[in-house]
C-alpha cells in the first residue's frame, strides 16, 4: 500500500494553496485604496472640527456644508468620470476644461438661447460630444499622440470660445437652466443627483458591460486587444466621445451655477480631473482604475478646498497641498508595499 497523504494544514483547506489575507490580495487593492481615501476624508473632517469648532458645533451648518462640498464637486466629478475612462483606455485628455468652455459659450449665445432651455442643453451636449469625437478621430485614425492632440484641442477650443463670445461673459436668461443650481429633489440638490446618476452610469458601464472590459483590455495592452478581435481605433474614438459628452453635461452644471458662461470658465479642470482619477487608483499607463475611486479623489480635493475656505487660507497653499497629494499618489502607484516586500524577499534569498 502507498503512503497516506499528509493531512491538510489549517490554512490550506483540501490541499490547495493558502489564501492571501485581505490586506495583501491584489483582488482587494481597489477596496483598500478606497478605504484609505475614506480615511483621508475623515482626517480632513477632524482637522475642520479642530480648527473651526464654532462652525462644526452647529448641525444645520454641517448639513449645509456637506451639500456645499458635494455641489462644488458635482461638475468636476462628472468630468472626472469621462477622464477615468480615457485614462483606463490608455489615453489622456488635456482639453476637457476647454471643451466645457466652448460648450458653455456656444449654449449661451443669443441665437441658441432663442430655442429655450432644451436648445441650450442640446447644444452643450452636442458640442461636447462633437469635440470629443474630433479628439478621438485625431488620435485613433490620425495617429496623433493623445497628449499632443488634446493639447492642440485645448488651445483651439479656448480660442474658438473667445471668438464666439467676443471675450465677453454671456449671461444665461433661462430660468430652467439657472434653476438647476438651486433646485432640490427630496431635499437633495439637483446638481448632486446629476453627479450621482453619472457616477452610477459610469460604474455600470465600466464594471458590468463589454464596453468596460474592452476599455481595460485596450489600456492594458492595445496590441493584445487587437489580436483578440477588439476594434481598438473605434473603441478609442468612443472613449473620447464619452469624455466630451461628460464635458457637455458639466458645462450645463457650471452654466447653472454661474448663470453665465465665458471662454475662461473651467480653467485647469483637466488637471483636477486627472489628479482625482490618479489618487483614486487609476494608472496613468492605463489598464486599471475605478469610478468610485475617482469619485473619492474628487471629494478629497473638494473637501480640502472647503477646509481652506472656512479657515481663510490662501489658494496658493491649497494648490501646494494638492500637488503634494498628487505626487504621493503616484509614488504609491509606482512603489506599492507588496512590490517592496517582494524586493526584500528577493534580496534576502540572494544573500542566503
Amino acid at each position: 500500500m502507498g503512503k497516506a497523504a499528509p493531512p491538510a494544514g489549517p490554512h490550506h483547506g483540501s490541499g490547495g494553496p493558502a489564501k492571501e489575507s485581505w490586506w495583501k490580495s491584489d483582488a482587494n487593492e481597489n477596496a483598500r485604496r478606497n478605504l484609505g481615501l475614506v480615511g483621508v476624508l475623515v482626517a480632513l473632517v477632524v482637522i475642520g472640527i479642530a480648527t473651526r469648532p464654532d462652525l462644526y458645533s452647529d448641525p444645520t451648518w454641517v448639513k449645509n456644508n456637506i451639500f456645499t462640498i458635494l455641489q462644488q464637486a458635482s461638475a468636476i466629478g462628472v468630468v472626472t468620470v469621462g477622464m477615468t475612462f480615457v485614462i483606463i483606455g490608455g489615453g489622456i485628455d488635456l482639453s476637457v476644461g476647454a471643451i466645457m468652455a466652448l460648450a458653455g459659450v456656444w449654449a449661451t449665445t443669443v441665437a441658441t438661447q432663442s430655442f429655450g432651455a432644451g436648445g441650450m442643453i442640446f447644444t452643450a451636449l452636442a458640442v461636447g460630444l462633437g469635440v470629443g469625437l474630433v479628439n478621438g478621430v485625431l488620435i485613433s485614425y490620425g495617429r496623433l499622440v493623445p497628449f499632443i492632440a488634446t493639447l492642440a484641442m485645448m488651445v483651439a477650443a479656448r480660442g474658438l470660445a473667445a471668438e464666439i463670445s467676443d471675450k465677453q461673459t454671456q449671461v444665461s436668461t433661462s430660468s430652467v437652466i439657472n434653476g438647476i443650481a438651486t433646485q432640490r429633489i427630496l431635499g437633495i440638490p439637483l446638481l448632486v443627483i446629476i453627479l450621482a446618476l453619472v457616477v452610477a452610469g459610469g460604474w455600470v458601464l465600466l464594471n458590468r458591460t463589454t464596453f468596460g472590459r474592452r476599455t481595460v483590455a485596450v489600456g492594458g495592452n492595445s496590441e493584445a486587444a487587437r489580436l483578440a478581435g477588439i476594434n481598438v481605433k473605434w473603441h478609442t474614438l468612443l472613449l473620447y466621445g464619452l469624455s466630451g459628452l461628460c464635458c457637455g453635461i458639466a458645462a450645463i452644471m457650471l452654466m447653472a451655477q454661474a448663470n453665465s458662461a465665458q471662454a475662461a470658465m473651467a480653467n485647469l479642470y483637466e488637471l483636477d480631473a486627472i489628479a482625482a482619477a490618479i489618487i483614486g487608483g487609476t494608472l496613468l499607463s492605463g489598464g486599471r482604475g475605478t469610478i468610485m475611486g475617482a469619485l473619492f479623489g474628487v471629494l478629497v480635493f473638494s473637501t480640502i478646498t472647503n477646509l481652506f475656505a472656512i479657515n481663510g487660507l490662501s489658494t496658493e497653499s491649497q494648490n501646494m497641498i494638492k500637488g503634494a497629494i498628487i505626487v504621493a499618489a503616484v509614488l504609491i502607484q509606482e512603489f506599492r508595499f507588496k512590490s517592496v516586500s517582494q524586493l526584500f524577499t528577493r534580496n534576502k534569498g540572494a544573500t542566503a
